[in-house]
């Protein structure tokens, strides 16, 4: 009953959301999502509700449980996907710009964590913060709510109390950072000539919804006889035979020793991913992949995402963190203004036509998740000209080199390895997404200015 009442209150307030931004003209013309709306509202109401004594049925502890299964669904659902690939001519300016973006990536993902240990460390002692929770800001920052759920959740099995809820509420200031910044730099990039290919946003779009006569043949089509069954019931059969392999995985995984174990066997969304690049080997090889939709497959994503969204901000309990509410908020500005001066000097740095479009989709991606950089990017680009939305996408294999930082943490978060080991270990690590910036000839001379 707890989780249904969740997924209740999460769909209440997805359609507030939904009914506030048709009517509401500044949230049209900021083109904030329903999602995002949706999850303010959630976290007042949540935090606001229960405290006069009215039980809503759920409470913040079953929402983080939700990001926390729901970001290994969309995960799945993300490898079950078959990604569009770039042709033509563009081939190499497309590589160029995912190895760019994947790279500044992470770049911020080794970066962000020494300083938001620095900022804990001189202010939060006054609070009982111990710095380490300053090290959960790049899993919210440039993961997600999910990813930063995860981790979370890893750290409190190595004893730091309520690191969840602090990830998630980073992760929760950085979506609104990503538009309340990346929406007015857009603007700006408009207004200076640097979106080349900047058309009239449709009425649709900033209403948010499709009216009847705008709304047109269903594009998803039927891999199954709806008699036998139905289309999105295999879909979501699928991701559920990925999400038992992926416990599988993790139980393998758990034998490893020393902390590598303990955490590779808790990352369910990695797991989740390996599962469905098996159960996807394994349709191609039976002949039988055909029966994944990949339009379908995009719009379970999409539902993972809104939902991860809502959930997120409805999970952060305002009284359990209250006393580390002051530092929390002050190293998210300080990071938010460290991810926007990495992304306006490396974005017009990457040599191409579409720098631009890049540097905002850089910057949402790195305070919220890809979409939040696709959302950004559309503002400049709404018929997609350029390859920016697929150079975010296939971005992510790049970010695989990010894998030593998350190890180095998690060894600093159970105590195997010193602080002096881990802020060099991190510190190295920048140094070299830097280095190979400059052997990917990413960082180049300036293709547009600011000014």
């Amino acid at each position: 009953m707890s989780f249904m009442m969740a997924f209740g209150w999460a769909s209440v307030m997805l359609c507030i959301g939904m009914f506030l931004r048709a009517k509401v003209p500044f949230l049209q013309n900021m083109l904030v999502p329903s999602s995002v709306i949706a999850g303010i509202l959630g976290i007042i109401f949540m935090n606001v509700i229960p405290g006069m004594g009215v039980d809503v049925g759920t409470d913040a502890e079953m929402f983080t449980t939700i990001v926390n299964h729901l970001f290994t669904v969309s995960f799945i659902s993300i490898s079950l996907t078959s990604a569009p690939k770039a042709e033509g001519n563009n081939a190499k300016n497309t590589a160029k710009g995912t190895v760019g973006l994947g790279l500044v990536w992470c770049l911020l993902y080794a970066l962000t964590p020494v300083v938001g240990f620095g900022v804990v460390l001189l202010i939060g002692r006054g609070v009982d913060m111990h710095e380490i929770y300053g090290m959960l800001v790049q899993f919210a920052f440039c993961q997600g709510p999910g990813q930063s759920a995860a981790y979370g959740v890893i750290f409190e099995q190595y004893g730091w109390e309520n690191a969840a809820m602090v990830a998630i509420t980073f992760s929760a200031i950085g979506f609104i950072a990503a538009f309340l910044i990346g929406i007015p730099l857009a603007k700006q990039g408009i207004k200076k000539g640097l979106a080349k290919h900047c058309g009239k946003l449709d009425e649709a779009i900033l209403r948010g919804y499709l009216k009847k006569e705008e709304q047109k043949e269903q594009m998803v089509k039927d891999t199954t006889c709806n008699s036998n069954i139905e289309t999105l019931a295999f879909h979501f059969a699928v991701i559920g035979v990925c999400y038992i392999l992926a416990v599988g995985i993790s139980k393998i995984f758990a034998l490893i020793p020393s902390f590598i174990g303990t955490s590779m066997s808790s990352m369910m969304f990695m797991n989740g991913m390996f599962a469905a690049y098996i159960v996807k080997w394994v349709m191609r090889k039976l002949k039988i992949d055909f029966l994944l939709e990949n339009s379908l497959q995009s719009k379970i994503t999409g539902w993972t995402a809104d939902y991860l969204v809502v959930c997120a901000f409805m999970a952060v309990s305002v009284s359990i963190i209250r006393q580390w509410l002051v530092p929390i908020i002050i190293v998210s500005i300080i990071i938010v203004a460290v991810t926007f001066f990495v992304c306006i000097y490396f974005g017009p740095r990457f040599g191409g036509a579409n720098d631009f479009e890049r540097t905002l989709g850089l910057y949402g991606t790195c305070t919220g998740t890809v979409p939040s950089g696709v959302a950004l990017v559309r503002i400049v680009d709404p018929a997609f000209h350029t390859s920016t939305s697929i150079e975010l996408g296939a971005c992510n294999l790049v970010m695989i080199a990010s894998t030593p930082v998350y190890l180095i943490i998690l060894g600093f978060a159970s105590g195997s390895t010193g602080i002096a080991a881990t802020v060099s270990g991190l510190l190295i690590c920048a140094a070299v997404y830097a280095v190979l910036l400059k052997i990917t000839r990413t960082w180049g001379k300036k293709t547009f200015s600011w000014k």
